[in-house]
């Protein structure tokens, strides 16, 4: 049986504290791996490198929030973490925008399959 770094273990730790999936952190461990050797070692610019690549190869963000969570939480080196650019965040809808669609629905039904599928997320 091969042994853990501590590195890795670490890591392991931080990604079961924080309750993620299993198939979120063996993804995670996995674009770790691939990213280096001694990935607590590299330069800024050496991770920048390698977030272009990976967007040359039109890979996961799931990637790039591994490359986060690792610097982010297990090594705790916020500047890098604040400097690796993650996907970009829909527009929030205002809770008033919401109101007057709602309110311009007629019809109790259709009323009500808008406000669930806001209430559940389905926006676009």
């Amino acid at each position: 049986m091969a042994t853990i770094s501590p590195l890795r273990q670490s890591m392991i730790e931080d990604m079961t504290v924080r309750n993620l999936w299993p198939s979120t952190q063996q993804s995670y461990i996995y674009a770790i791996a691939k990213f280096s050797y001694a990935p607590d070692r590299l330069s800024f610019e050496q991770v920048r490198v390698y977030q272009l690549h990976l967007i040359g190869q039109k890979r996961s963000i799931n990637q790039v929030a591994a490359l986060r969570f690792f610097y982010g939480v297990t090594l705790g080196q916020t500047k890098v973490f604040e400097r690796i650019i993650g996907g970009q965040k829909p527009d929030k809808v205002r809770s008033e925008e919401v109101e007057r669609l709602l309110d311009a629905v007629t019809g109790l039904r259709n009323r009500v399959v808008l406000a669930t599928a806001y209430a559940a997320g389905l926006r676009g």
